[in-house]
């Protein structure tokens, strides 16, 4: 049997089968195992948070397509900034959606409102007839039905994560693959190294004296003409999915995404799990970063500041070094004078798997908030026909990369260029090749 490849939910992780019962039997909306077999609603309304880079659902060709191979419609109701506030606030008023999709939900909400009946139990929704790619993943992985199924034995809520991954957990780089690797930048001000006469970095060591030079000579006040004692020499988020600090921990021979605290567990490549913050690795690692923090080198703010107040930050020329996924929105008309950093080496020379100045991590692990269908919703069956569509290998491609492989091709060369290396590339050509060969 060809390996199956799972499907993508646009919002930043893989809609993975994790879902038990592929037996008979439907739902209806009262949750007690008795069948609601309406098939009359074909327009559903559905409440899901988005990235603040996204463009949103709407214009999105694969979704549209999708809907039309259904026959049914979707409103989407995105938004990137209050989101858990305005759950909240419908659910508490009784003004929800058909369904919510990637909000957040912990398992605690999702056993509560499934409890309440907010939620409807999908378990015996899942046949062959209406969620036949859901089945056959399950078929093939029964062991991953207990990360969703709920105290209660039921299932409130389609899982989110990703199976298809070795980019991230030590493989080598001509085998590693992820059909939706997160990657990480981090860029510096060339312009003021070459002011300096300095080098672009290749250790830690070098960018501790990059950002000393930078913090010394005022740089922001020197060459931007900015007030004096305007230099940041370095700022980013702290636990934040691509503007945090962890990219530069990986020096220290490990990494994580996007927790800068690393308080998870770690399946290593050769079998062992390691609780990353508890190790001698993690702990030379802080007060390496201790040290720079100390001498003013390091953002004060850095652990409490928004997204915007960092863009506001960089786009004003106080910064020096800086993380984000493009140096154009990071930076705004002071972008031509930024880099990319290279892979940065650390103190004792250890360099885990950071390639182009990036990290790469996998998507997000198995959760079960990623679609979670109310009471509201009168004809469940068309919905989750249309979000079975997610778990095929086409679509995940599709949705990762574009629906046309001169689009694949466009994203190719994007990287390329924004690299300026291969490795990288590798990992998601590995990934396309996968899901070629299990076409």
């Amino acid at each position: 049997m060809k390996q199956k490849i799972f499907s993508a939910a646009l919002s930043a992780a893989l809609l993975l089968g994790a879902l038990s019962g592929c037996g008979g039997g439907l739902v209806n909306n009262v949750n007690d195992g008795t069948v609601n077999p309406n098939t009359d609603q074909t327009e559903f309304d559905i409440m899901g948070g988005v990235s603040a880079l996204s463009s949103g659902y709407e214009n999105n060709e694969v979704l549209n397509a999708l809907q039309a191979s259904a026959g049914v419609k979707i409103n989407w109701e995105t938004m990137s900034d209050s989101l858990a506030e305005q759950v909240n606030i419908r659910i508490t008023g009784g003004q929800y959606p058909d369904a919510f999709m990637g909000v957040g939900f912990s398992n605690y909400d999702i056993a509560r409102y499934g409890d309440d009946g907010t939620f409807l139990d999908l378990t015996p929704y899942l046949t062959p007839d209406i969620m036949p790619n859901l089945c056959a993943i399950l078929e093939e992985h029964p062991e991953i039905q207990a990360a969703i199924t709920q105290e209660d034995g039921k299932i409130y809520g389609l899982p989110s994560g990703e199976q298809m991954t070795t980019a991230g957990i030590g493989a080598p780089m001509d085998e590693a693959f992820s059909i939706f690797s997160v990657p990480q930048y981090s860029m510096i001000n060339k312009a003021w190294l070459d002011d300096l006469g300095l080098e672009v970095p290749t250790s830690l060591d070098e960018l501790h004296d990059a950002l000393k030079a930078f913090k010394d000579n005022d740089m922001s006040a020197k060459y931007y003409g900015n007030a004096a004692g305007t230099t940041l020499p370095m700022t980013t988020g702290f636990d934040e999915w691509c503007w945090g600090q962890n990219i530069f921990y990986s020096g220290f021979g490990f990494t994580n995404w996007p927790n800068d605290v690393i308080n998870d567990l770690h399946l290593k490549s050769d079998g062992t799990v390691e609780f990353v913050c508890a190790s001698d690795a993690y702990r030379d690692c802080l007060t390496y970063f201790h040290d720079w923090y100390a001498e003013g080198l390091m953002d004060v703010e850095m652990f409490s500041q928004s997204d915007s107040q960092l863009i506001a930050k960089c786009q004003q020329g106080y910064v020096g070094v800086s993380t984000w996924w493009y140096i154009e929105e990071l930076m705004g008309e002071y972008a031509g004078d930024y880099v990319f950093l290279p892979p940065l080496t650390g103190p004792k020379g250890t360099q885990y798997e950071n390639i182009c100045g990036v990290t790469i991590r996998p998507g997000s692990p198995i959760t079960s908030g990623q679609l979670n269908i109310t009471g509201k919703c009168q004809s469940p069956i068309n919905l989750l026909k249309f979000f079975d569509q997610w778990y095929e290998g086409e679509t995940v491609m599709q949705l990762q990369y574009g629906p046309t492989d001169a689009e694949w091709q466009a994203y190719k060369d994007r990287l390329s260029k924004k690299c300026g290396m291969d490795d990288l590339l590798q990992v998601y050509q590995n990934a396309y090749n996968r899901y070629s060969a299990a076409k």
